[in-house]
């Protein structure tokens, strides 16, 4: 096969896609907005020799394809790092996952008592079909523990109640899990082996990570797509793909760094661009249910106030959930503890404060130094550092991070799919956003990699959107588990050809 692909976008999935059809010679292009760096929300950013990593990318997959894949792009850089993190709440510091012995004797014995209390209610009468986060939170924990463990730090993250997010964002992240087999896991214990479901879904306790930051996986895979004569271009961003119909060919419309605009031709797109801005920028337009649909999709933007300080070992997971409303922070990462080689300086650290919120609102358009200050005092509010020890900061804007699911998400995406099978063919999308898809590292990758199978065979042989379906939780995994194919996780079976 000899048909040119062009490519959208140069996160995991885009350069997955790049790397995977460079090697089987077919010309490739790749446009990457950033002018600097690729990986998308799985790059690391270099600021006066601290790297920093945006949002925190643990390497860990069920997926044998998908390890192979980065130790074949990154063969000698990776860290066994241990997994380590914890939830704030009332000023104290829980395991998570959570730990029954830890939860209970911080909780207090009255606390603990109306948590169980809360869970036998919920499960005899549970809210029946649970549509929206709340709902389906509060059937497998109970109500106390929704309320202690998931309310705050949820609507932190999404910025809305927790009533108007759709049940199918809980089910993705957090099936699986149980508040039975929590409390059995923590004691060290494990379910009988005739009860039929002998294997105890857990949160893995070590993980891979390349020394300096998920960045160089992406940059090597960059690297090697040039060295296979494919084409990696930054600071390109497109601004139309125009679909000629008589001759099956696409058109993409970018602006280079400079400000100039180039047409390149090719037989197939990959696009891992924000759905809602490539079903608006698609020529001929879409139909006007399409473009409803797409612009009626959500995107939540966040931001990394990255604070360089002295280490005085106050802090030594991986990160730490907030569950205070006390604070506007989120999440809290201890970039040192993804890996040592993370600093310049044995004796420095880097932590990098979280904040989620929408692109325009106060806390997206305050000044780099406003939001300095709030790091530091936030920092100091929570006992994780002396404000006094913070010698530098930086900080990173990171707009539609990620796919809201709200009650309509599903229904408008059904849309656009039925839109593009119709009209677009060979518009492929993948990743995260291209597929409005709240998907991992690994699950992005997978979509790339079953569809560039699907390219090379000319023929649809995947569904690519089966990829992530069956809700797994993104950590959960067992001892030993593997499966029919091999031990692949959430890749579609081929579709039928009769």
């Amino acid at each position: 096969m000899n048909k040119k692909v062009v490519i959208i976008g140069g996160g995991p999935a885009g350069l997955t896609a790049a790397y995977l059809l460079a090697k089987r010679g077919v010309p490739v292009q790749v446009l990457e907005a950033d002018p600097q760096y690729v990986g998308g929300l799985s790059r690391t950013v270099n600021y006066k020799g601290f790297y920093f990593d945006i949002g925190g990318h643990r390497f860990f997959s069920k997926s044998k394809a998908v390890e192979d894949l980065w130790n074949e792009l990154l063969p000698h850089e990776m860290l066994e790092r241990p997994r380590s993190s914890r939830i704030y709440y009332r000023g104290k510091f829980f395991s998570y996952p959570l730990k029954a012995v830890d939860a209970l004797r911080k909780l207090g014995l009255i606390e603990s008592l109306r948590c169980v209390l809360s869970y036998f209610k919920a499960r005899l009468a549970p809210v029946t079909d649970p549509r929206n986060f709340e709902d389906w939170v509060v059937n497998q924990f109970g109500r106390r523990l929704f309320t202690i463990f998931f309310k705050t730090y949820t609507e932190k993250v999404w910025g809305m109640d927790c009533r108007e997010i759709s049940a199918d964002w809980a089910a993705q992240r957090i099936k699986g899990l149980s508040l039975g087999k929590a409390i059995i896991q923590s004691l060290g214990l494990r379910h009988n082996k005739g009860s039929g479901d002998q294997i105890i879904k857990t949160l893995i306790d070590s993980f891979r990570y390349p020394r300096k930051g998920p960045g160089m996986m992406w940059e090597a895979a960059a690297r090697l797509i040039t060295e296979m004569k494919g084409e990696v271009l930054m600071g390109c961003k497109v601004t139309g793909l125009d679909y000629d119909t008589a001759r099956n060919i696409y058109s993409v419309t970018y602006q280079d760094a400079l400000g100039n605009c180039a047409v390149i031709e090719a037989e197939h797109v990959i696009s891992s661009a924000p759905m809602r801005e490539l079903i608006n920028g698609l020529t001929p337009a879409v139909s006007e249910q399409a473009r409803q649909a797409a612009s009626a999709l959500r995107y939540r933007d966040f931001l990394v106030v990255a604070l360089m300080l002295k280490d005085r070992d106050l802090f030594a997971d991986n990160w730490i959930y907030i569950h205070d409303p006390g604070v506007q922070v989120g999440r809290i990462q201890n970039f040192k503890s993804w890996s040592p080689e993370m600093v310049p300086d044995s004796a420095m650290c880097c932590y990098g404060l979280e904040y989620f919120c929408f692109s325009g609102d106060g806390m997206w358009t305050s000044s780099d130094d406003k939001l300095i200050e709030l790091a530091r005092a936030e920092l100091q509010q929570l006992g994780l550092a002396d404000r006094a020890d913070v010698f530098d900061g930086c900080v990173v804007r990171s707009p539609k991070a990620y796919p809201v699911y709200d009650d309509h998400y599903a229904t408008n995406v059904a849309i656009i799919r039925e839109e593009l099978a119709q009209h677009h063919p060979r518009l492929h999308l993948v990743g995260r956003n291209g597929m409005h898809k709240y998907n991992n590292q690994d699950h992005a990758m997978m979509t790339a990699m079953l569809t560039v199978e699907n390219i090379l065979a000319d023929r649809k042989i995947h569904d690519v959107w089966c990829v992530n379906e069956d809700a797994e939780y993104h950590e959960a995994g067992s001892s030993g588990e593997q499966d029919s194919r091999g031990g692949l996780r959430l890749v579609p079976e081929r579709v039928s050809q009769g």
